[in-house]
């Protein structure tokens, strides 16, 4: 049995300047703006590079778990972000209507694949697709995934050096339990691990997957046990090993990572603890930490850290793109998608101080 940390603290420090990173922040603007788009709310972004630039997708409606609640997507093309556009819905062949969740965008060097979720909730969905070969301009007809495939559940696919695609993937309805899903043609076809957790010790879901030298991948995940957990497989993520606290607080809120052209290795979460006996922490303050060996992580960027504990900042996704930028989108109160540019070569670090987030020398 584990022991759960509670020396992990919300970041604010009365009296004391922050560190921020903020010298490697190219770029920080809103997707759209609140009067331009039909949905009062917005959750869970995720982000790719196209061929003539990126593309941001979403969810958005009336709020999370209703009906009208569509998979929503917006172009960066030509220096500007398209008008966002509905390209998915749960609409089923008898009429009925659930609402989409956690859409995940992914290149697969031949067209965009956009997977997402639909059903009434986390603990009855199901895995559909919808594709694109004009960089997002045109999709294809919904396509629902396998019986017992979910597809990724909220961040990318990674397609090994070896050239399988791995999938990180989770369950609610037994408990939170990850697995991840492996396809060796490029997702035609798909085979998935059993649940790597006992969610009666370990409650995780959502992953991130890190490729390491030598064969190695690491997947990163959230939890409802105040930290963010951590699981390494040697053969190509077909087995895993035990899971163990990266030494980084999560305040039950999804995280994303990424591994960088250099073999450096970015996670975006939450630097927020929860309260002593619960698993429900707060959302108001967003970070980047940066690892060489996604064992040690040092403080990287302070993305956001706003006093007001209803604020929420949340669900991000990040990749790299071919010109070695990191790209970030996340929610932003529920109410608008924020996109960030960092350049890698100018992020500074600083050592966490007993869990918290540093200050400033």
């Amino acid at each position: 049995m584990f022991t759960i940390m509670y020396a992990f603290l919300a970041i604010q420090a009365s009296g004391q300047q922050l560190f921020k990173g903020t010298e490697a922040l190219v770029k920080s603007e809103f997707i759209f703006r609140s009067g331009e788009v039909p949905f009062p709310s917005c959750h869970a972004s995720t982000i790719a590079e196209t061929n003539t630039g990126l593309i941001a997708a979403w969810f958005g409606g009336t709020k999370e778990k209703d009906p009208d609640v569509t998979i929503w997507i917006s172009r960066y093309e030509n220096g500007k972000w398209s008008m966002p556009e509905s390209v998915a819905n749960g609409r089923q062949k008898n009429k009925k209507r659930f609402p989409t969740w956690n859409p995940v965008l992914f290149n697969t060097g031949r067209k965009i694949n956009l997977y997402y979720k639909v059903g009434p909730s986390p603990r009855e969905w199901w895995g559909e697709v919808i594709s694109s070969e004009d960089n997002g301009h045109t999709w294809s007809e919904p396509v629902k995934l396998p019986e017992g495939i979910l597809g990724p559940i909220k961040n990318k696919p990674v397609i090994l050096s070896g050239g399988w695609l791995v999938s990180p993937s989770s369950t609610e309805d037994h408990g939170w339990q990850v697995h991840v899903e492996i396809s060796r043609d490029t997702g035609k076809t798909w085979t998935s691990t059993p649940p790597l957790n006992n969610p009666e010790k370990l409650s995780l879901i959502q992953p991130a997957i890190l490729e390491h030298r030598n064969g190695k991948v690491q997947i990163l995940c959230r939890s409802k046990n105040n930290a963010v957990f951590s699981s390494w497989s040697s053969d190509n993520g077909l087995t895993w090993g035990p899971f163990t606290s990266i030494g980084l607080p999560n305040p039950n809120s999804g995280i994303d990572a990424v591994t960088t052209n250099d073999g450096k290795y970015i996670l975006v979460y939450n630097h927020i603890s929860c309260k002593p006996g619960d698993y429900w922490g707060d959302r108001n303050i967003l970070n980047v930490a940066l690892s060489n060996d996604g064992l040690l992580w040092k403080a990287a960027i302070l993305l956001e850290n706003d006093p007001d504990k209803d604020a929420e900042y949340s669900y991000p996704a990040v990749i790299q793109t071919k010109d070695g930028m990191i790209h970030i989108t996340y929610t932003w109160n529920r109410k608008l998608i924020k996109h960030v540019v960092i350049d890698p070569l100018k992020i500074k670090t600083k050592d966490y101080i007993h869990g918290k987030w540093p200050v400033k020398d």
